[in-house]
């Protein structure tokens, strides 16, 4: 006789996600302005890199290189070096690079937002005098910018990307609109999105690794991966690695009280 009350078989849980084989991945959290622990997190990184079997390494820099740290100027000197001596080096816009962009273009209200945001330090890494910040108008200090910001530093951040996809994860800068498809996405909402995606508990479609959301160490959940550990302030800059599988962390450290 049929047994009608036959226990269904419980679903298969999905697939683990996965880099594509071959390669080897590590995503950088939001920088700001930190030369010093950028120098120490690539250190770290070249160093977990060489200890592995060969692969393909990419690094993809997650946005916001500037702006509230001392040294926005060597972060992206740096990176551009580092993209010079490793051949997959891939950045994302964040939403400081967005806002310094338009100031290098003269758009005066994004230089008051600028200001507000940790500008001012980034203002200074390219030599301009406190004094010349402090008392220049508004079209005297665009224009010093626009002649202090190197053209290669320029031409760097208009090539940076809105979205990254290697394998099952997607990159992004600070995340995803929950429902719209991945490339549909607005960039506004890829740089400066927060609550509506953080609170979103269900699947992106590809597991999002992003930063410009600060949390004490990397948030690690079902449907993304949050590395912005609030370097400027902690001294903590995080780098996610992922190869196959398999995900690991990298940190700079703190220094004692």
């Amino acid at each position: 006789m049929l047994n009608l009350f036959r226990k269904r078989a419980a679903p298969a849980p999905p697939p683990p996600h996965a880099i594509p084989t071959g390669r080897r991945v590590y995503a950088v959290g939001d920088i700001h302005g930190r030369r010093d622990l950028l120098d120490d997190l690539i250190a770290r990184i070249e160093a977990d890199d060489a200890e592995r079997r060969t692969a393909r390494t990419d690094w993809v820099f997650l946005g916001d290189l500037v702006d509230r740290g001392p040294d926005s100027a060597g972060v992206i000197e740096r990176v551009i070096r580092l993209s010079n001596e490793h051949p997959h080096v891939r950045m994302l816009l964040g939403n400081h690079e967005e806002v310094l962009l338009k100031v290098l273009d003269g758009d005066r209200e994004a230089l008051r937002l600028f200001t507000r945001i940790g500008g001012r330090e980034t203002i200074l890494s390219y030599g301009i005098s406190e004094h010349d910040f402090d008392h220049l108008d508004s079209p005297a200090l665009l224009a010093r910018i626009r002649d202090a910001v190197p053209e290669h530093h320029v031409a760097f951040l208009r090539q940076a990307e809105d979205v990254i996809e290697i394998g099952d994860y997607a990159f992004v800068h600070a995340g995803v609109r929950p429902g719209i498809d991945l490339a549909d996405q607005r960039p506004a909402d890829l740089r400066w999105i927060r609550s509506s995606f953080l609170r979103h508990e269900g699947d992106f479609g590809k597991l999002i690794v992003h930063g410009h959301t600060i949390t004490e160490a990397p948030e690690h959940l079902p449907n993304r991966i949050g590395i912005d550990t609030g370097a400027f302030s902690s001294g903590c800059l995080t780098a996610l690695g992922l190869e196959g599988e398999a995900r690991w962390f990298l940190a700079t450290l703190p220094a004692a009280a």
